[in-house]
Formats: structure tokens, C-alpha cells, sequence
């Protein structure tokens, strides 16, 4: 039973790390392609993916960016996996919510 338990402890912090190091290596690889069409002044701010997004070769990604207070969520398909295979292709899905705003800031 000790055995079993370390195995599914060894398993989940194996999964954890594989969960946040596919998030920074997607954050990455979305900031190289806005920077490769000349959008080096968007930011990204957060993304956000689904639990099992890292165990497959295909995932829809939901990126917030912020453009001089203009922020943007946007879906992003990915197929190939960032961290496990060399040719990764970045699709922008469409734009799900904008947010501008106006007015003296202090």
C-alpha cells in the first residue's frame, strides 16, 4: 500500500510540473509569434487551459492581452505539443471578450 502511495504521489507531482511548465512554455511561444508580426507593445497577460491540455498533441487556449488599457481574451488553437514535439502551429480562433477603458487615470 506505501508503494502505491508514493507511486500516485511521484504521478501527481510529475503531472504538476508538466501542467505549469506547458503554461510557460505556451505564454512563450504566443508572446514569439505576437513579436514575429510586430506586436512587440501586447502583453500577455494570463492564459488559461484545460486539465488535460498538457497529455494532448491538440488544445484551444483562451489568452488575455493587454494592449495600452485595451485588454482582449482571445481563443488560440494549438496543435503539436510546445513541449514535447519541435513543430507547434498557434491559430487565433476568434476574439471572445474586449474591454476598453476610458478616462484619467491617477
Amino acid at each position: 500500500m506505501g508503494r502505491l502511495l508514493a507511486l500516485v504521489l511521484i504521478a501527481g507531482l510529475a503531472y504538476g510540473g508538466l501542467y505549469i511548465y506547458y503554461g510557460v512554455v505556451v505564454e512563450d511561444a504566443i508572446k514569439a509569434q505576437l513579436d514575429r508580426r510586430g506586436l512587440t507593445a501586447v502583453e500577455v497577460e494570463q492564459i488559461d487551459y484545460g486539465f488535460m491540455a498538457p497529455l494532448s498533441n491538440e488544445a484551444t487556449i483562451s489568452a488575455e492581452l493587454d494592449y495600452r488599457g485595451a485588454e482582449a481574451t482571445v481563443s488560440v488553437r494549438l496543435e503539436g505539443h510546445p513541449v514535447f514535439s519541435e513543430s507547434v502551429r498557434i491559430e487565433l480562433e476568434g476574439l471572445q471578450a474586449l474591454r476598453l477603458r476610458f478616462g484619467a487615470s491617477e
